[in-house]
């Protein structure tokens, strides 16, 4: 699923049991760091000079939050991190293309979020480092989710544009206290067989409104959008068929979900809610709905919308309806025209490097995309306090594993915006589905031509 808004919602708030510390020995997973043999022997950081380097990042990433830059200024005491925010991903992107094209006023790293790598890889590759002409590559490449190395390359997979960050491999969170007050199980394990499948989910919501005892005005999941975001990416393909060209139309993801979407919303198990809007906030604690799919980010978002006072109340199924999918993540990349491109290149495989990721998961649910993070006791064993003590390292190390990601294209998110703008009117103003889907891929027409 793709994001519009800020990549990052609130501090980190995860509560999570497991303990490790920074390891400071060594400045990335490679002991070189750029494809010129020049700057390859100026030393792991890139450069033995007093070096300022600058990185572009969107909302907030965590890295500053985690202690992550002066556990670098540690390992290179030499270099001087400079974090440019844009609080808005897609301002951020907007004014990273208007820099690509001038040329000019580029940061030595550029965040790069999952809505636009497609366009990154397309349309600018050969403006970035190629991370497969990096000495070591192999060695890199190894240790990433084959999927998350495969977003950021070009299709014959010759050049890689950016090293993973984050993913988002997605579960259900979920209020365990209004699923009791209406009669229901609530305990994980049972939800787990219960919500295997999207009609099982519908099934379940369905009794869920059907109850006397259940909160008066709670209905059981936020939107038909967050069903349709979710389920659109377990087709073999979503908004774009195998060669990365729009195809919402003939996509098998779009109808699979707009089905189970528009079931939802007519069976009244939705509560209409858009996703990151005040009232969508308050519903985190009002007990509007009683369950959502939930990103790994989403725990910390979560906490931070519905407070102390909920501790306990909140839970995670260890199942997604219908198969594992992802929910946002990014990479870190460095323009060819960087000022200080080596030390760039140093910082990117630092920052992705095992030992990182781990700091950043326990700082606050930035799930690995270093699939050698993920499988250390710090992730894997993790468990959440605030969400009841789940296992949350178990819970989504397994989903990660599972992913299969289908194509993304330059308008995912126009046609995703398309097709969960025509849900609300289905949800909020009775339109019939077929006349909605309708309307949404006249939308789509006018982005994609």
């Amino acid at each position: 699923m793709l994001r519009s808004s800020t990549r990052r919602h609130g501090a980190a708030l995860l509560a999570l049991a497991a303990t490790g510390a920074f390891v400071l020995a060594g400045c990335g997973n490679n002991s070189t760091s750029n494809t010129d043999a020049d700057i390859a022997s100026a030393g792991p950081c890139g450069t033995t000079d007093d070096t300022t380097v600058t990185v572009g990042l969107f909302g907030t990433f965590g890295f500053k939050e985690a202690g992550l830059w002066d556990a670098y200024k540690k390992v290179c005491p030499n270099i001087t991190i400079k974090e440019n925010d844009v609080e808005q991903s897609a301002d951020y992107w907007t004014r990273l293309k208007t820099r690509l094209a001038s040329g000019s006023g580029l940061d030595d790293v550029q965040g790069i979020e999952i809505g636009f790598v497609a366009d990154v890889v397309q349309n600018h590759a050969d403006q970035f480092v190629n991370w497969n002409t990096v000495p070591n590559a192999a060695a890199d490449k190894a240790e990433f989710y084959p999927w998350k190395w495969q977003l950021a390359s070009t299709a014959d997979g010759k050049t890689t544009v950016g090293l993973g960050t984050d993913t988002g491999p997605e579960a259900i969170c979920y209020r365990s206290d209004l699923l009791q007050q209406a009669g229901l199980p609530s305990d994980p394990k049972t939800l787990a067989k219960k919500w295997s499948t999207w009609d099982d989910f519908i099934a379940f919501g369905k009794q869920y409104e059907a109850s006397s005892t259940k909160p008066s005005g709670s209905h059981f999941v936020d939107s038909a959008a967050s069903v349709f975001s979710t389920a659109v990416y377990q087709g073999q393909e979503a908004y774009d068929n195998a060669d990365g060209q729009p195809d919402a139309e003939n996509s098998d993801g779009v109808q699979s979900a707009w089905k189970y979407a528009t079931e939802a919303a007519q069976d009244g198990i939705t509560a209409g809610l858009q996703q990151f809007t005040p009232d969508w906030n308050k519903a985190f604690s009002s007990g509007a709905f009683a369950a959502l799919a939930c990103p790994t980010w989403m725990m910390g978002y979560i906490q931070g919308q519905a407070g102390d006072a909920y501790a306990g109340k909140w839970d995670i199924a260890p199942v997604l309806p219908g198969g594992a999918t992802n929910w946002g993540g990014s990479w870190l990349g460095v323009p060819e025209k960087a000022a200080h491109k080596a030390a760039a290149i140093a910082l990117v495989e630092w920052l992705s490097a095992k030992d990182q990721q781990v700091t950043m998961w326990k700082d606050g649910g930035h799930f690995p995309s270093n699939s050698d993070a993920a499988a250390q006791p710090a992730v894997s064993n993790a468990k959440s306090e605030y969400f009841s003590n789940a296992p949350v390292g178990q819970i989504f190390g397994d989903i990660s594993s599972k992913m299969k990601i289908p194509p993304i294209g330059l308008y995912d998110t126009q046609m995703q915006q398309a097709f969960t703008t025509q849900l609300t009117n289905v949800e909020t103003k009775g339109t019939s589905p077929d006349d909605a889907f309708s309307a949404a891929l006249d939308a789509i027409k006018q982005v994609t031509g």
